[in-house]
């Protein structure tokens, strides 16, 4: 099953993630109504697409008292919104905050995979967000390991 794979070093902050996913899902170009969000940091002179990693384990799966979350064919957690009950407990369960309430539309909404072709990846200019098979993903995580390796020492990498 393919996964998404963020690429940092090659975002250009120009949000284009943000705006395909706001008017591929509600019809709209409003970077609040996306399920991706680009988080800038100035000082270090990056920006980061950050979005619904598809847990395996997924906590806001497990904390959902309605059973409104589910994992579908392509592995994307979806929401089922003729019964989530707007609680807001995925959320809070989320580790990494990517779950988010629109008060105008009255729920929650995250990352779908877009039914299995992603508009994020699909339309990113600068290649930041693919969508790929994991065994390619493996080795860009080797690749990130060696490097953490190469710089914080044999330990840090553990």
């Amino acid at each position: 099953m393919k996964q998404l794979m963020i690429k940092p070093e090659k975002c250009t902050g120009c949000r284009t993630c943000e705006l395909v996913c706001s008017f591929g899902h509600y019809e709209q170009f409003n970077p609040r109504m996306s399920n991706v969000t680009v988080m800038e940091y100035d000082a270090a002179s990056i920006a980061i697409p950050v979005m619904c990693l598809q847990c395996e384990e997924a906590c806001c799966m497990k904390v959902c008292p309605v059973k409104a979350i589910t994992q579908d064919e392509n592995g994307a957690m979806v929401m089922n919104y003729e019964r989530c009950i707007g609680c807001k407990m995925c959320m809070n369960a989320c580790p990494l905050g990517n779950i988010s309430y629109s008060p105008r539309l009255r729920k929650v909404f995250k990352c779908d995979l877009c039914g299995g072709d992603p508009k994020c990846a699909k339309y990113c200019p600068g290649g930041a967000i693919t969508f790929v098979e994991p065994d390619e993903m493996t080795d860009r995580k080797k690749l990130v390991a060696d490097k953490f390796k190469d710089v914080f020492g044999e330990e840090a990498a553990q």
